[in-house]
């Protein structure tokens, strides 16, 4: 097994990580910024045809997440002349080959079992009912079955695809003819031939669950050796009780009390045990039920695209404002970053929703929506004449909004009002007779 190199190996030693994505973005980018800043080459691996010649000019490593093996053996070929010393996966698709390859090089990651149970939704909620944490009933069953008919469902009740995320094909279910109607849709999404592109393997597997009511966080962090470093909790001050969950807002620093703060970071360390995480990145989703804290995922991936940004962090020597990327880039390679921690202030982004499909023609408002008390950026990431899909079966959003504050009641208003300026013109899709 290799070993991972460190900067105390030679002093003129460049060290380099592995970043694994299913396409170019803004999160890679970020991630080349933070490489130059700390020093560190970057490495790209992306889903795509090999038979391509670069055309993203980025010497990327022409990966088939879905052909683990033949990826694995091309990024160990590629690393033979360039030694690898850290490896990131972006997004859920990735990250069990991201753990193939830290076992196969000899750095750090989790195990590719591990890995796997953190984006199949039903393999998680396993891991955590052996383990004795809380989970709703639940069972998985193909997406043709009608689900309504078993006898195992009870109301209210949440059907959802196991290898998507983002809450897409997600939906709440209150009797069995709404069961029946969400079953119908998620089967007809999950037919999709973008759906089906994916090609996981679980494409036609579906998870019916208990509804669980409660507010609802987001945890990020870190694993190094199986302990847990929280870098965030987010807040979703936007109750997400169906019949749909779209994510719009995330605000920290957390408006949990100082007992219930340590009690969801003490069940989050618990999933992660009981799923066997070990080293990198992970964002987390937790309902504070009556009853319990409930784990909803535990992705072993960094959070995803834009979001990313609300996060600044202090403690890293020469980066007065250092990016999650920053933070993570050093992790991989075997920095300290213990004395790392998020900045004072209050941030918060918020996920544009799509208020209705059709074609997207114009957008209004932009520049008065910058203008509001504590607005960073507003960034539209929709284009002109892109067909929008609402949830649930939307893969994306309309763009994002960034605020930050003293306060995150104040980041929460300020979003809010941000929001209302912005007018988006959508026109109804065109339908061939």
């Amino acid at each position: 097994m290799a070993r991972s190199r460190t900067a105390s190996d030679n002093s003129n030693i460049r060290l380099r990580v592995l970043i694994l994505s299913t396409t170019t973005g803004y999160q890679l980018r970020s991630f080349g910024h933070a490489a130059e800043g700390a020093g560190i080459e970057l490495m790209f691996a992306t889903d795509r045809c090999h038979q391509l010649d670069d055309p993203w000019r980025d010497n990327a490593v022409a990966v088939r997440f879905h052909e683990e093996d033949a990826s694995l053996e091309a990024i160990v070929e590629a690393s033979r002349s360039r030694p690898l010393d850290g490896v990131i996966a972006v997004g859920d698709r990735p990250v069990v080959l991201a753990a193939r390859v830290a076992a196969a090089l000899g750095l750090r990651g989790n195990h590719p079992a591990a890995a796997a149970a953190s984006i199949n939704k039903s393999l998680f909620k396993q891991a955590l009912t052996r383990a004795d944490l809380p989970v709703p009933w639940f069972f998985e069953t193909r997406s043709d079955a009608r689900v309504s008919a078993d006898p195992r469902v009870q109301y209210p009740c949440v059907i959802k695809p196991v290898g998507l995320s983002g809450s897409r094909g997600v939906m709440r279910a209150n009797t069995a003819a709404e069961l029946d109607e969400a079953s119908a849709r998620l089967q007809a999404l999950l037919s999709r031939k973008d759906v089906r592109a994916i090609r996981s393997g679980l494409e036609d597997t579906i998870l019916i669950e208990g509804f669980i009511s409660g507010r609802e966080f987001a945890v990020e962090g870190v694993m190094t050796s199986g302990t847990m470093q929280v870098f965030a909790i987010f807040d979703k001050p936007d109750p997400l009780d169906g019949p749909f969950f779209e994510e719009t807002i995330y605000v920290t620093p957390s408006a949990l009390d100082r007992a219930t703060h340590a009690a969801v970071l003490a069940q989050v360390a618990r999933a992660g045990s009981a799923l066997g995480l070990e080293n990198g990145p992970f964002h987390a989703e937790c309902r504070l039920a009556s009853d319990a804290i409930y784990i909803l995922e535990m992705a072993a991936r960094p959070i995803g695209g834009l979001c990313s940004k609300v996060l600044r962090f202090e403690g890293i020597p020469g980066v007065a404002a250092a990016s999650l990327e920053d933070v993570l880039l050093r992790h991989a390679v075997g920095q300290d970053i213990s004395g790392v921690a998020r900045e004072e202030r209050a941030a918060g982004v918020m996920m544009i929703p799509i208020p209705r499909k059709g074609m997207l023609k114009r957008v209004e408002g932009i520049e008065a929506a910058s203008k509001v008390a504590g607005i960073e950026e507003v960034q539209i990431t929709a284009k002109i004449d892109q067909l929008l899909e609402p949830l649930p079966e939307a893969g994306s959003y309309l763009g994002f909004i960034f605020a930050r504050r003293s306060e995150g009641n104040d980041v929460i208003r300020s979003l809010k009002a941000a929001h209302t300026r912005l007018r988006f013109d959508v026109a109804a899709p065109i339908t061939v007779m």
